[in-house]
C-alpha cells in the first residue's frame, strides 16, 4: 500500500522541472537512506546537483508544499506512513567536498561527512577537529545541531555557515548568529545548508593521529558501531549521562518488536533485522518513561524523528514526558 503520491507532486510541479539537472524520485523509499534501515516512502526525494541547481528547484517549488531536508541519515527515524511533500538530500558529488580555505582553515560541503573534515585536518596538522572523527554523520547535520564528542562541539571550530533559504536566496551566517547552544541551533528551519568554514589552529600531526585514534577506539569497545543504528538517541540531562538513566531504569537490552536498546550502550537503538519506524519510536518514548518514573528526569529525543504515523500505529509521547 502506497503511503504517499509521488507522482502526482511530480506532475505538479510543471514543465519547470524540465530544467533541473538533480534527480527527482517519486515515491523514494527511506529504508534505503536512513542508518536505521527503517521507515516509509519520501513522497518525492530530489537530490540537486549543486546549489545552482537547488536554487532554481526552489524557485519553482510552491511554498504550500512541506520541504524537509535530510543528510546521509545517521541520525534519522523516519515514521512508516513516510514524508509528505519533497525530501531534499543533498549529493555527496555538489555537496560532499572539503578543502583548505586558508591558513588552518577548512571549508566543507554539508554532506562531507565528519570524519573526513577530521582526516583533512591531520593531513595537514591542523587541531582542533579530531571530536569529529568520532560522529557518524554529515557536516550539515553537524551544523544544525552543534555535534560533538569527548567535550568539543561543532561550535567551537565555526567561523561561517553558507545557506539557501526556502525562496532560493543565498545566505552567509556567522558563527554567532548560529544561536548555539548544547545539542541545538537557533538557525532558521528552512535555511538550507550548503556548507561552511572552520577555524583550527597550528597541532603536531602525530599528536593528532593519536587523538583519532583514541577516538577510534574507544567506539569500537563501546558503541554498537556495526549494527543498524543511529547514534545517540537522547541527549544527556545536565549533570547527568543518558545512557547511565536508561541502565538504572532497567533497559539495557530492553527489546519492542525488532528494536532494542544495545546491551553494548544502552543509549544507542538499534534495529535488531525487522523493526519498524513504530517499533523505533514507540521503544524509544517506552525507555523515556521509564527514565522518567524512576529518576524524574525527561530525557529529550537527540534522534531526530520525520514523517507520519501508520493509521492505528501512531505513537504518543508518554504521561509526564515532553516531545
Amino acid at each position: 500500500m502506497k503511503q504517499v503520491n509521488g507522482e502526482k507532486l511530480l506532475e505538479s510541479l510543471g514543465t519547470g522541472v524540465n530544467e533541473i539537472r538533480g534527480r527527482l524520485t517519486p515515491d523514494a523509499p527511506m529504508d534505503r537512506v536512513t542508518w536505521f534501515r527503517a521507515g516509509g516512502l519520501a513522497e518525492l526525494m530530489f537530490q540537486p546537483h549543486d546549489t545552482d541547481d537547488l536554487i532554481a528547484f526552489l524557485k519553482i517549488l510552491p511554498e504550500d508544499v512541506p520541504l524537509t531536508v535530510v543528510g546521509v541519515g545517521s541520525n534519522l527515524l523516519v515514521r512508516d506512513g513516510g514524508i509528505p511533500g519533497v525530501v531534499l538530500r543533498l549529493s555527496a558529488k555538489g555537496f560532499g567536498s572539503v578543502d583548505l580555505d586558508g591558513e588552518n582553515r577548512i571549508r566543507a560541503g554539508a554532506i562531507c561527512p565528519d570524519k573526513n573534515v577530521a582526516a583533512m585536518a591531520m593531513d595537514h596538522s591542523i587541531g582542533g577537529f579530531s571530536f569529529f572523527y568520532g560522529i557518524p554523520g554529515s557536516i550539515g547535520g553537524a551544523l544544525r545541531m552543534n555535534a560533538g564528542a569527548n567535550g568539543a562541539e561543532t561550535a567551537d571550530r565555526l567561523v561561517e555557515v553558507h545557506a539557501v533559504d526556502r525562496k532560493g536566496n543565498r545566505v552567509v551566517i556567522s558563527r554567532e548568529d548560529m544561536g548555539y547552544s548544547y545539542r541545538h541551533s537557533a538557525a532558521p528551519a528552512d535555511l538550507i545548508f550548503t556548507e561552511a568554514v572552520f577555524q583550527g589552529y597550528p597541532e603536531d600531526r602525530a599528536k593528532i593521529r593519536a587523538e583519532m585514534d583514541a577516538v577510534r577506539n574507544h567506539r569500537e569497545t563501546v558503541q554498537p558501531i556495526r549494527e543498524k543504528t543511529g547514534g545517540s538517541t537522547f541527549k544527556n540531562p545536565e549533570g547527568h549521562s543518558a545512557w547511565e538513566l536508561i541502565d538504572e531504569a532497567g533497559c539495557r537490552g530492553l527489546m519492542i518488536g525488532g528494536a532494542q536498546m544495545s546491551a553494548l550502550h544502552c543509549n544507542f537503538m538499534i534495529n535488531t533485522g525487522n523493526a519498524t519506524g513504530y517499533d523505533l519510536e514507540y521503544l524509544g518514548e517506552t525507555v523515556r518513561q521509564s527514565v522518567f518514573e524512576t529518576s524524574g528526569i525527561k530525557l529529550e529525543w537527540e534522534i531526530k524523528r520525520l514523517g507520519i504515523f501508520m493509521p492505528g500505529r501512531e505513537v504518543r509521547p508518554f504521561h509526564g514526558v515532553t516531545a
